[in-house]
């Protein structure tokens, strides 16, 4: 049987330091750094935490030319590929791409218009690096904002399809990425659609823009971004969140594991509880939850609250319990392990995680 190829096989392939995207590599992670951009140690640092959690691409803002010497000793010293985000200055973006960049991030539309997007690209040419070009909703070209015979996702789509043209057909440079972002879920579903129909050599980077907070942002980024990724839509994705960065990579994560689509943490399988329920199930889960937020094997945990939705429902867990009075079952692929009292249970849960 010929497997049908969807859009995210078909892009061109591009690597991101080490990181390949595009071209039917597994779709990346990546987040953006939050603290100063003068901070040498305090960026490493949230590096570090960010690898650990499985990010694979980091984005670092350097909002000032004084900003330079730090992001290039952040490039020297980090463990995973840094992409420089400029904006409003071609000559940052110049000498990032000199300093160590792994990437350039940036909108042509606030650099400094094409003649200074040239430059830049010449830079990256010369570094041997890929840009990524990124069009939002707030800073579309005021002459395509102004039409009226357009929908904004058409705009966004216009925007991203022109830039690219300039860059592989005058300046001949095929190294690139897009974004095109709303902080809508309907826009940038629909802008995506457009883009990969319009561009189907680009990778694209996908995200909904402003999300908002960890519980509106997650929510709003998973119904825009399933559905993408679902129809293979996205080469490398982006959670943004009003939250610590590795809140985003963890919730990417989650997300391409409930599409079945790379797979790096455990997943958690817990009912909404109900009357039969003899325990706290609520601050069980809660509690194995925080204990699985260090694991980094592709398992399933199941914490259910009776017999009901026990090892029977929760059948193809890698480990689970099925509580009754006070006390809970533990079970594995639905063969019962062992029974705790209430108070033992998260700790067998974990031992036995151990133990697979």
């Amino acid at each position: 049987m010929i497997k049908e190829l969807k859009p995210h096989d078909r892009t061109r392939r591009i690597m991101v330091g080490d990181v390949p995207v595009g071209g039917g590599a597994p779709v990346a992670v990546q987040s953006m750094l939050n603290v100063a951009a003068d901070d040498v140690a305090a960026n490493l640092a949230q590096i570090e935490a960010l690898a650990e959690a499985g990010c694979e691409i980091v984005r670092m803002a350097i909002p000032r030319r004084d900003c330079l010497d730090a992001f290039e000793a952040v490039c020297a010293a980090s463990p995973l590929p840094v992409v420089a985000d400029i904006h409003f200055d071609a000559r940052i973006a110049i000498e990032a791409a000199a300093r160590g960049a792994a990437k350039l991030r940036i909108n042509p539309g606030n650099i400094g218009g094409l003649e200074a997007t040239r430059e830049v690209i010449a830079a990256a040419a010369a570094a041997g690096i890929p840009i990524r070009i990124g069009v939002n909703a707030g800073s579309l070209d005021d002459a395509l904002a102004a039409r009226d015979d357009l929908t904004l996702p058409e705009k966004l789509a216009a925007s991203a399809t022109e830039y690219v043209r300039f860059f592989e057909d005058e300046c001949d440079f095929h190294d690139i990425v897009v974004s095109a972002k709303a902080h809508d879920v309907q826009t940038t579903i629909d802008t995506y659609r457009l883009l990969a129909a319009e561009l189907p050599q680009v990778p694209l980077h996908i995200g909904v823009t402003e999300a908002g907070t960890a519980f509106q942002g997650i929510i709003k980024s998973a119904s825009g971004l399933g559905v993408l990724l679902e129809e293979g839509i996205g080469d490398t994705m982006r959670i943004s969140l009003t939250d610590d960065p590795v809140v985003e990579v963890r919730a990417c994560w989650t997300l391409l594991g409930a599409l079945d689509l790379r797979r790096r943490t455990p997943e958690l399988i817990s009912c909404p509880t109900c009357g039969r329920c003899q325990v706290n199930l609520i601050g069980l889960a809660q509690e194995v939850e925080e204990r699985l937020a260090t694991v980094d094997k592709p398992v399933k945990v199941a914490v259910m609250g009776c017999v009901v939705n026990g090892p029977g429902e929760a059948a193809d867990a890698d480990i689970g319990v099925a509580c009754g009075a006070g006390a809970g079952v533990v079970f594995s692929h639905g063969k019962i392990v062992r029974k705790v009292q209430e108070s033992e249970i998260v700790s067998a849960l974990m031992e036995e995680l151990e133990n697979l």
